[in-house]
């Protein structure tokens, strides 16, 4: 962080707290206001001063197009003369004067805005200065000649003061070469602002653009830019280069032939002139300086004669712009290879930096470019490779098909939910404060949805959330296999999973349920953690769990849980307790099983109940000897008796394979499962 050496600004924060309206604020309160922005201070690294960079450096660009569009004024007016675009003048006065506003801020703001000390740079970030007098010593010294330089609106001063003054003694061509003289010398220091400002908001913010396809287009705006330029000289290169035949024509006829062939004719002010009009009449001048004829064989216009055989120099502003912008673009990509050039000096010169230019701008615009646009794809490439080298090695292992394809699912999978991201990579290199709060962002809601994470309060949650790590897993894959250690509990978030259990591989016994979002697997571990004197051995899972669908969910790792465990001792509440029997599948599987081998035992005792009442009902009472029965009726009575306990005997056995019948086999013994250490909690309640 930065420390603050002088601060003025300090005294006036107790205007800060001020609330007033406009309506309502008192002459105090305004003047407070003032001068609470009179002495404010920007920090370098700010927002707004990051986006007035951004703004300025927009507008800057836009001052560089319109610089350019001095050297379209002059056109060719008539036979033989040159003259200004009034209209176009107007135009081109109004945007430069509206750039030229926001190079004034530019300079305000840097009044305004705090630099670090250069003696304070030992470690760290330095020490802030931010007195506002400091400041403006050290801008004054450092870059307050070049912004100067290139606030002051010299073409204005040029077009509307200096050449009106002088134009009773000057030609249009001499007027032009003076305008284009200061739009070039103020060209350099509006040119130079760029830099320092790209490598202001890269230090700023990191980048220029912000997206790939925002750094494209500023590089090929950059390129177009120099189009621009190379254009609007090329043409105003032509009319010089018109003018200068015209006047050396004039000059020629002159000495040869004594005519009076006045440089004030080239100049299209003087069209109704008589003695212009009786010189047009016998001069030879315009055929021999008109590159469409073949009788000045001694004058070559080289590059310059597709500005007079297209009819460029003589067309409309928008048909001569597009055009010199298009000859701009095409000779720098192609390094001026099919310029065809005489031994006129200055020529050659424009066509050495043409090609010089061309052949770092176009290097620099292909490089760029690739770069912002590769690095779109760069994510989709590296999977595309790392999913070929898979396929090879499958290949040379020889996997079975089977197993091919689920490989293929999976990383197919990975890439549609991650994009190639290495999540767990870029939180690692976040602050601790940073990671919390990024992932109660992204988790704590998903996890609500878990009935067992409901019961718990906002700080377990976070301890909770911060060790969560995301899940994946496709069709067919095994969470968990019955009898393996359990390392994680999964929280599905999306998804459905199979769990089943043969209850340690009993024969006779199988129990299958379906887990979906908001359910839970690998409770073991949950079991193994609240343990006081658990052992390091990691707990053995009870169910196989495999996934249905594609399935999203959150892993809690077991040396996490472990350390939530041991401190928060909340996670033992009693609450805590009943809600992981009601939602753990394997207490609920256990449960089932113990009511449902309870109510058969039942069951078999109420029928074995109702079978002794129905025995009882038929045993004949034996005789207790009082009467004097004969021995005839006593032999009866005996038969009569065997005779019931033979039919009785006959009826217990019929009932007894009639509740074999009726009764199912007994449930396998399913154990119950270990119940987590809560005495912790209980303890203090």
């Amino acid at each position: 962080m930065y420390r603050i050496l002088s601060t003025p600004a300090s005294k006036f924060r107790q205007f800060r707290q001020l609330r007033w309206t406009k309506e309502r604020a008192t002459e105090e309160e305004l003047h407070a206001f003032q001068i609470l922005w009179r002495y404010q201070i920007l920090d370098p690294d700010s927002d707004i001063v990051a986006y007035w960079n951004r703004v300025f450096l927009v507008t800057s660009l836009l001052a560089l197009f319109v610089d350019p569009l001095y050297f379209f004024l002059p056109t060719v007016g008539g036979p033989a003369c040159l003259q200004a675009d009034p209209k176009l003048s107007i135009i081109v006065t109004i945007i430069r004067s509206f750039t030229d506003l926001f190079y004034v801020l530019h300079m305000l703001m840097k009044f305004r805005t705090a630099f670090v000390a250069p003696n304070s740079r030992i470690f760290g970030r330095g020490d802030l200065v931010m007195d506002a007098r400091e400041i403006a010593m050290r801008y004054l010294k450092s870059d307050f000649v070049i912004d100067l330089a290139a606030t002051i609106p010299l073409p204005q001063i040029v077009i509307w003061l200096v050449i009106p003054a002088s134009s009773s003694a000057k030609t249009t061509d001499h007027n032009n070469n003076t305008l284009a003289l200061f739009v070039l010398i103020q060209y350099v220091p509006r040119l130079f602002l760029i830099y320092p400002l790209n490598q202001r908001i890269q230090k700023t913010t990191g980048v220029i653009a912000k997206t790939p396809w925002i750094g494209a287009a500023y590089n090929l705006v950059l390129y177009m830019l120099a189009s621009h330029i190379t254009g609007a000289t090329w043409y105003l290169s032509s009319i010089g280069r018109q003018f200068t035949c015209w006047r050396q024509q004039c000059e020629a006829e002159n000495k040869l032939h004594s005519m009076s062939c006045l440089p004030s004719y080239l100049d299209c002010n003087s069209l109704n002139l008589p003695d212009r009009q009786y010189w047009l009449n016998i001069t030879h001048v315009i055929s021999r300086c008109d590159p469409k004829t073949k009788i000045n064989i001694k004058y070559k216009f080289g590059l310059f004669a597709d500005a007079f055989l297209n009819d460029v120099v003589t067309s409309n502003f928008k048909e001569r712009y597009f055009y010199c912008l298009w000859w701009g673009l095409r000779n720098l990509s192609s390094y001026g290879q099919n310029l065809d050039t005489t031994t006129y000096l200055p020529e050659t010169f424009f066509c050495l930096i043409l090609c010089i230019a061309g052949l770092v701008l176009f290097s620099l615009l292909i490089g760029n470019m690739q770069t912002y646009l590769a690095s779109m794809s760069v994510r989709l490439e590296e999977w595309r490779i790392r999913k070929r080298d898979t396929e090879e090695w499958m290949r040379h292992r020889q996997l079975p098909q089977d197993l091919q394809e689920r490989v293929r699912r999976f990383v197919q999978y990975k890439w549609l939910a991650t994009r190639g991201v290495n999540e767990e990579a870029i939180l690692l290199s976040l602050p601790l404060d940073l990671r919390r709060e990024i992932q109660h962002h992204l988790c704590l809601s998903l996890v609500r949805r878990v009935p067992f994470f409901s019961q718990m309060d906002d700080q377990l949650l976070d301890a909770i959330c911060e060790r969560l790590v995301s899940s994946l897993s496709t069709e067919g894959t095994y969470i968990f296999r019955e009898g393996d250690p359990v390392n994680e509990m999964l929280f599905i978030i999306r998804g459905q999973l199979e769990s089943s259990t043969t209850n340690g591989g009993k024969s006779g016994f199988f129990n299958c349920i379906t887990l979906r979002p908001g359910d839970f697997c690998g409770e073991e571990l949950l079991t193994w953690a609240l343990m006081p004197n658990s052992t390091l051995n990691l707990p053995s899972s009870t169910r196989t769990v495999k996934a249905l669908t594609e399935v999203e969910a959150f892993a809690l790792q077991a040396e996490d849980l472990k350390s939530v465990a041991s401190q928060f001792k909340r996670l033992h509440s009693k609450k805590l307790q009943h809600a992981f029997r009601y939602y753990s599948h394997q207490w609920r599987t256990w449960a089932s099983c113990f009511i449902q081998a309870a109510w058969r035992r039942f069951q078999k005792r109420k029928a074995t109940r109702e079978l002794s009442l129905k025995e009882g009902y038929y045993i004949m009472p034996e005789s207790d000897g009082s009467g004097d029965e004969t021995g005839e009726s006593s032999g009866s009575a005996k038969k009569a008796q065997n005779l019931g306990a033979t039919v009785l005997a006959s009826k217990f056995a019929a009932n007894t394979r009639k509740a074999k019948l009726q009764v199912r086999e007994p449930v396998p013994q399913l154990f119950k499962p270990v119940e987590p250490d809560f005495s912790a909690f209980h303890e203090g309640v």
